[in-house]
């Protein structure tokens, strides 16, 4: 059967004119049973925009009549940008859509832009002909009442316009609460969207109210359905005998988890010895989640359509329900656990010599923690060191590993972002305790060599197999995006090198290492890292360009991530043996896709995760508004530059509030400069601050130089 890729493939080709239907059939070699199958693809890439059907009745894509089809970024301010789908208009900018020029289109929606004629050099503008996907049929918000109706504000300032609700479509909802709204009818013209509230949320300042919004705003399933939740009450909570059939038994391995004090779905063990020659023998051990996530159940088609776990500071959405996640799936110390293992031999110089995956029983002999890891490694606790001497000396093998691990990937080019991150830590009342910065240990650095060197292992193993399966790519950063950043690099004397169209991430690891110390090194490592392509899911082994990496997939978190589990399922696959073409079609439309859905709701994770964080973070700073702060000058923008405190709470310090004099935004040195005696506010560099706002509705906080 056709695949929608194969036929946008062919509309793309040099010379294509559009076709008719039958043209098109014939132009296809569609016939018989194929034949409903296309007319559907074709409807649905239609609806989509990604497929035009022209007055004359003829099939083309929309940049054969001119169209651009993109995703529209809405701006609070009227105005939006239409970001395109295709990689290649991609390349050429974005469109600028004034609000004249919206014709009701909002944030988020996709649609078809016509571009208008533009002067050399001129930034891209055009006019949304149509929208194809609205992106926004529920809205969060407050609601806003007045005598006989009332409007819903929305949360996402980038939708620009209040919604209409008429009183008895109000569902009772008070003046100030937080609301979920449903449109029934789009804007026109000058005429505002009208909708309905279908969900009162309760007032923003109810405990948990404010990351409920985000969870609603971002349409992450709170619940599992009925027959999901079903499913799982009949899970068994111990393995049972014929679970052990066809199973490495290693429950003889001295095995631990390490983990973070507060984790409950405990995916990764580890075991490590040395043979005879000095190779490492390292067994990576991962729940074996496909065991009991069987095909089209109502479970794993749950798992299909979240395809993460989703992270608050409150709270945690897992991928699947917690009869699985906390229990029969989570690793528990003194139990017998079902797992997918990937038992390495390694040399000294870190190289893979041989492995053997497949289906095992562990049993794990201790439940570690980063904490205790890392005090045992460098800290004095001799308590704690003869409490767990038997395994001290596995965690200095560990330790001496994890040196060589990194040492060899390094050396191959990979690139090593660390960048300090904020935990939120919640108090029982669902207030903010203290912002805690995450420290990278030797204990997490460990178990992320072992889960690196087991994820590229499996990779390889698969690829060689050619079983389809769901990869973890990162592809090269692409030629506009290397020369807008040299642009900025200029103002450092700096630049990112390479030859005709290709760059090795050598190139970015050496820049990071130029770079170690200087005062603008976090903010020059977020350009770079800002200038690369983000990491998705594909059915194809690319690559991953930040690892440096030829074969790279996601095998060792099946719990909370649907590619692991989708890999684990090939695994078992490829063990059964070879299979026949029209089974693995079947299987690589399956990862094609799982891919893209998995890609897609890790972006939608990400960003509600990030949001959450950020209201958290401007809540806790919300009782030191007053307060003076040291900090660093984190970026500069024609209107003002963000600093940052030491707890990683970031605001902007507008232009308009430095009042000793007038200051010029220098683009070429990224530096706000005094016109009378020309005073200096750069990147990087130390000053004291006051907090004067804390707005959590926008997320934003506000500080004032102290003189």
């Amino acid at each position: 059967m056709i695949d929608k890729e194969t036929v946008l493939k062919r509309m793309n080709e040099e010379g294509y004119n559009p076709l008719s239907i039958d043209d098109l059939m014939a132009a296809m070699d569609i016939t018989g049973d194929d034949v409903y199958p296309f007319l559907e693809l074709l409807r649905k890439s239609e609806q989509k925009g990604e497929i035009i059907v022209t007055k004359k009745k003829r099939y083309a894509l929309p940049k054969h009549i001119g169209f651009v089809l993109g995703k529209l970024q809405g701006n609070p301010r009227g105005f939006g940008f239409v970001i395109p789908s295709d990689p290649e208009e991609r390349e050429k900018g974005d469109f600028f859509i004034s609000p004249d020029n919206l014709h009701g289109a909002m944030d988020k929606d996709h649609v078809l832009v016509k571009p208008f004629k533009k002067a050399h050099g001129e930034k891209r503008e055009g006019t949304i002909e149509r929208v194809v996907v609205r992106k926004n049929e529920t809205i969060v918000g407050t609601y806003q009442k007045n005598k006989n109706f009332g409007f819903l504000v929305p949360d996402n300032l980038s939708i620009g316009k209040d919604i209409y609700i008429k009183d008895k479509k109000s569902k009772g909802a008070k003046d100030g609460q937080k609301v979920v709204g449903e449109i029934t009818k789009w804007p026109e013209g000058e005429k505002a969207a009208e909708g309905r509230i279908v969900e009162i949320l309760g007032y923003a300042d109810e405990v948990g109210v404010d990351i409920l919004s985000i969870i609603k705003n971002y349409e992450l399933p709170l619940e599992f359905p009925k027959d999901v939740l079903e499913e799982a009450a009949q899970m068994p909570q111990t393995t049972e005998g014929e679970d052990l059939t066809n199973r490495k038994d290693l429950r003889n391995l001295p095995t631990v988890t390490i983990d973070g004090a507060d984790a409950r779905d405990l995916d990764d063990a580890v075991t490590l010895s040395r043979d005879k020659k000095g190779n490492y023998l390292l067994g990576v051990h991962i729940a074996d989640v496909s065991h009991y996530v069987k095909k089209n159940t109502p479970l794993e088609k749950e798992a299909h359509k979240r395809a993460t776990s989703v992270y608050f500071p409150d709270r945690v959405i897992p991928m699947l329900p917690v009869e699985l996640s906390n229990g029969i799936c989570s690793l528990n110390a003194n139990v017998d656990r079902l797992s997918m293992s990937c038992e390495m031999v390694i040399d000294r110089q870190g190289k893979v010599l041989s492995s053997e995956i497949g289906p095992s029983i562990i049993h794990v002999d201790e439940r570690m923690t980063y904490a205790d890891v890392t005090e045992l490694l460098v800290g004095e606790d001799n308590e704690l060191k003869k409490r767990y001497q038997d395994f001290l000396p596995m965690f200095e093998t560990m330790s001496e590993l994890r040196d060589i691990l990194k040492k060899r990937r390094l050396k191959r080019g990979a690139i090593d972002f660390e960048f300090p991150e904020v935990k939120v830590v919640m108090n029982e009342d669902g207030t903010v305790k203290e912002l805690k910065i995450r420290s990278r240990t030797v204990s997490e650095s460990i178990i992320e060599e072992c889960m690196l060197v087991a994820n590229e292992t499996v990779a390889e193993h698969l690829h060689w197999s050619e079983m389809p399966a769901i990869y973890r790519v990162h592809e090269d950063p692409s030629l506009e995006k290397l020369d807008r950043l040299n642009n900025m690099l200029k103002k450092y004397d700096l630049k990112v090198e390479r030859t005709g169209d290709e760059i090795h991430p050598r190139i970015y690891a050496e820049l990071m290492e130029k770079i170690k110390g200087e005062l603008y090194e976090e903010e020059l490592s977020i350009m770079l890292l800002r200038s690369m392509m983000h990491a998705r899911y594909l059915p194809e082994s690319v690559g991953h360009f930040g690892l440096a990496a030829t074969y790279y997939c996601h095998f060792t978190s099946p719990i909370r991530r649907y590619p692991d589990l989708f890999v684990h399922r090939a695994l078992k696959r490829v063990k059964r043996g070879t299979m026949n073409q029209k089974k693995s079609d079947k299987w690589y439309r399956e990862a094609v896709k799982a891919a893209s859905v998995s890609s897609d709701q890790e972006l939608i994770a990400e960003e509600a995760e990030r949001e959450a964080v950020k209201l958290k973070v401007v809540e806790y700073m919300a009782g030191q508004v007053g307060e003076v702060f040291e900090a660093r000058i984190s970026g500069v923008i024609a209107s003002g530059f963000f600093v940052r405190l030491d707890n990683l709470a970031e605001g902007l310090v507008k232009v308009s509030t430095l009042n000793d004099q007038y200051y010029n935004y220098d683009e070429s040195s990224m530096s706000m400069v005094g016109e009378k005696t020309g005073k200096t506010y750069r990147m990087g560099d130390a000053v004291t601050v006051q907090l004067v706002r804390a707005d959590e509705a926008l997320r934003q906080l506000d500080f004032e130089i102290v003189k």
